[in-house]
């Protein structure tokens, strides 16, 4: 065995995204305590660059030392007790964890349930609320990952809170890449990731809690299944001040890599951030459909950093996305679970956001497919991405 040395990849998939060359720098930065005060002022910086990230004055925002899929469940093991009824709206592979994590809590799950590729029908949902009177919460994907939809979040949050639900809400694909507005929507519980849009390594999860949340949490008649995602624990390193209480060994340099990709998304600005990923999209846009290639997800509802595209018929998925890996050193996604072997995902998230990135990709895909004799039109796709970038 030797020292591993990756090779150089450019990911357009459903994440990692490429990370920003700065972040990669700070994660190598000596590391000094975690109760160290220039980290604990670290700490407090890394608080209120995740507070301007989800657009949010909650005190209780932070990141779990753990992936998205911690933040996911730090949400739900808090927020839901054995019989509570929870309304989970699924248009893909993530509602359907949502569902696992309510089901595991002891909770129980009501689903509503729209096509892989929709946004969530807020019709149904109403419905659902109607029939269950007695329901706590509602969960949701603001932008599912295993499909690029985006569902309306603003107008879900109105309508569960009319009901009197809690709201948890999973941006890991949407924070950073498109707009979200915690406190502006009332949202109760949201949790992201680092790998997408903010263009960090992977491993870390931030999550926000309005006080609606946290009066449940304290009101909970059972502890919290989790003693590490507990958050009136966490909140004893995590709280305000210098004062801090030992809960766990943070991951020290992985926190000074997400301190620094969200100092380089406050740098560039949210809605310049929103704008770039949204004219990058339609660049890509332009290019595969003048290829002739289609997306899954009604233009409407379309999220700008992940585009799900239709295979073209009698196209081995696994062979083209090897070639790209092989002769390109560009990884795209695959489809997941009902849109397996059927679609690929691309991904144009945070740092991977770049004009290059698209002239590579589909250059790429042209040459590839062209070779297996698929029908697309070719020659055309450059000038159509050109336009579009001008």
């Amino acid at each position: 065995m030797q020292t591993f040395n990756p090779p150089v990849r450019t990911l357009m998939g459903p994440g990692p995204s490429d990370v920003h060359p700065r972040v990669l720098e700070a994660l190598s930065r000596p590391t000094i305590g975690h109760l160290d005060p220039a980290f604990i002022s670290m700490m407090d910086e890394l608080k209120e660059l995740l507070q301007y990230a989800f657009q949010t004055r909650n005190a209780m925002t932070m990141p779990v030392s753990a992936p998205g899929s911690a933040g996911m469940e730090t949400c739900f093991v808090n927020l839901v007790e054995p019989g509570d009824k929870v309304v989970v709206c699924q248009n893909g592979v993530f509602g359907g964890r949502m569902k696992e994590n309510v089901e595991r809590c002891g909770g129980i799950a009501v689903m509503v349930e729209d096509s892989w590729g929709d946004a969530i029908d807020i019709n149904k949902l109403e419905d659902a609320l109607k029939a269950h009177g007695d329901a706590r919460i509602v969960a949701m994907v603001h932008a599912e990952t295993s499909t690029g939809a985006q569902s309306d979040v603003a107008t879900l949050v109105k309508l569960a809170h009319q009901h009197e639900c809690l709201t948890i809400v999973d941006t890991v694909t949407s924070l950073g890449g498109t707009p979200v507005l915690v406190d502006e929507w009332g949202i109760d519980a949201i949790y992201s990731g680092s790998q997408k849009c903010l263009s960090c390594t992977p491993g870390i999860a931030p999550v926000s809690f309005n006080e609606r949340a946290l009066e449940k949490v304290r009101d909970r008649q059972t502890k919290v299944q989790s003693w590490f995602m507990d958050l009136n624990l966490v909140m004893g390193y995590w709280g305000e001040g210098a004062k801090r209480a030992y809960h766990h060994t943070a991951p020290i340099n992985a926190l000074y890599a997400l301190h620094e990709a969200l100092l380089i998304l406050n740098e560039e600005g949210l809605e310049e951030a929103w704008a770039r990923h949204r004219k990058n999209h339609l660049a890509l846009r332009a290019g595969l459909e003048a290829m002739g290639l289609s997306f899954i997800v009604k233009e409407p509802d379309r999220l700008p950093q992940l585009n799900a595209v239709t295979i073209p018929a009698g196209v081995d998925d696994a062979s083209v996305r090897s070639r790209l890996l092989n002769e390109y050193n560009l990884e795209i996604g695959a489809g997941l679970g009902a849109l397996a072997g059927k679609v690929w995902r691309i991904g144009l998230m945070g740092h991977a956001s770049r004009a290059e990135n698209i002239l590579l990709c589909v250059g790429a895909l042209e040459s590839i497919l062209g070779d297996m004799g698929a029908e697309i039109n070719t020659g055309v796709a450059l000038p159509a991405m050109q336009k579009a970038l001008a």
